[in-house]
């Protein structure tokens, strides 16, 4: 096993990594199946193929409990599924999963996403420059908050969320990448965060306690969690484990799709081949109309595009801590070691994506994806863990991004860079773009 070089005092390799994440970790695989970077002074193993991904993630999912990083949030997700591990999580997972079933989905997709998409588009006027990846931020947030609560109960939360959200997905990764005395100096990305912290628990756990005492469902996801019985006990959650999921599902879910939409219709821009078929197919399926959940399996090559974008602006890394004494790759792996995956180098590997940094929908037509091994792909994770929104999110990147592309073309504006800037996830540092008619 090899230590990655670049490693600072006492530092490790938070400064590479915050500098340049992505160059750090598609440099991982040159120096072995399982390697060694320092968080601080502490050592952490990174897997580098697939097929150890999915031992980790899936295989031996069993003999990893969440790691440093989910600690580290603990203070805000509380023991949501993010944080949580063994019975608790395994129980939390069933009462959560109902929520994200296909009928549910569908559900939230007639009634707020396509709704709220539909009057997003109406809104723009000819020609007018809006500042993309802000608007789309503000969508995700506001589909988030009205599929998790009704409107009657759900207006001050909403406007929390939309307050607070921005503040925390900021500085997140600064928190959860520093060393442990990093946390507790009075710096303002510490304050900040903090505050934000502080005020979105508590406006949700004010909702969640108005929304038990009415006892009704109404439909949203957080009755669904309120109302939810463990099979096998036939008992519930309690507020403070409702309030802990829902907190998890609004900071992990909203980031990931509001960043894939952006850059959607950034490399639309960039790529007029692409942007071409995706308008052909849209004019085909929804003939000018918003999109449906019932048209997604027509928009096929959207699919594609969806792929590839997630796979190019995955989660930075998932990262896990041994139970017992693990053998990876040939690599004794003791007891209590804090390991990860990083979809990055992952997804960038040139054996199972040629040409790594090219963007490309056509590797994902059927006959490409069937020969990519288990682990090669994995933005929402795998094995029993798998995220519960890996069927929500390309449901709503999917009718979004249609129901824009149906109306609009999104035009970059000449003279602005765009780059990308690592916060929660890799963000655009800024997308204006222009709005122009299809019609």
């Amino acid at each position: 096993m090899t230590n990655v070089p670049g490693r600072w005092p006492v530092l490790g390799h938070t400064v590479p990594l915050l500098r340049d994440p992505l160059k750090l970790f598609t440099s991982l695989p040159a120096h072995g199946k399982v390697v060694k970077l320092h968080l601080g002074p502490l050592p952490v193993h990174v897997v580098t193929t697939p097929e150890l991904a999915w031992q980790v993630l899936a295989t031996d999912a069993d003999k990893f409990d969440k790691g440093l990083v989910f600690d580290k949030m603990r203070p805000l997700f509380g023991d949501g599924l993010a944080t949580s591990n063994g019975e608790l999580n395994r129980r939390q997972r069933r009462l959560v999963m109902p929520a994200f079933g296909r009928t549910r989905i569908a559900g939230y997709a007639e009634n707020t996403m396509t709704k709220l998409a539909d009057e997003l588009t109406s809104s723009w006027q000819p020609g007018e420059v809006v500042e993309f990846d802000q608007r789309m931020q503000d969508l995700v947030l506001t589909i988030a908050g009205q599929t998790l609560f009704s409107t009657a109960l759900g207006d001050e939360a909403l406007s929390e969320i939309q307050r607070s959200i921005p503040v925390m997905l900021k500085y997140v990764l600064v928190r959860a990448f520093s060393p442990k005395f990093v946390e507790r100096l009075p710096i303002p990305p510490n304050r900040k965060f903090d505050a934000a912290a502080a005020r979105l628990r508590d406006v949700i756990g004010e909702t969640v306690v108005a929304a038990r005492e009415q006892g009704a469902d109404h439909g949203d996801l957080l009755s669904m969690l309120l109302l939810a019985r463990d099979e096998d006990t036939g008992e519930g959650m309690s507020d403070r484990q409702v309030h802990d999921e829902v907190i998890t599902i609004l900071t992990t879910g909203a980031e990931t799709t509001a960043v894939a939409l952006a850059w959607f219709f950034h490399e639309l821009g960039q790529h007029p081949d692409v942007e071409r078929r995706f308008h052909a197919e849209v004019d085909d399926v929804l003939g000018g109309r918003a999109a449906r959940f019932e048209d997604l399996p027509d928009l096929v090559y959207t699919h594609q595009i969806v792929n590839e974008i997630v796979r190019r602006t995955p989660p930075l890394i998932l990262m896990r801590r041994a139970r017992e004494d693990v053998e990876l790759g040939g690599v004794r792996i003791p007891a209590g070691t804090e390991v990860a995956v990083s979809q990055h180098t992952l997804h960038r590997d040139p054996r199972w994506f040629p040409d790594p940094d090219r963007f490309d929908p056509d590797r994902w037509t059927p006959g490409h994806t069937a020969e990519l091994p288990k682990g090669a792909y994995i933005p929402f994770g795998a094995g029993a863990r798998l995220c519960p929104g890996h069927v929500f999110a390309p449901t709503e990147i999917g009718i979004v991004a249609a129901t824009i592309g149906a109306r609009w073309r999104l035009v970059p504006v000449p003279g602005k860079k765009v780059y990308a800037q690592l916060k929660a996830t890799m963000q655009p540092n800024r997308l204006p773009m222009t709005v122009v008619p299809r019609t």
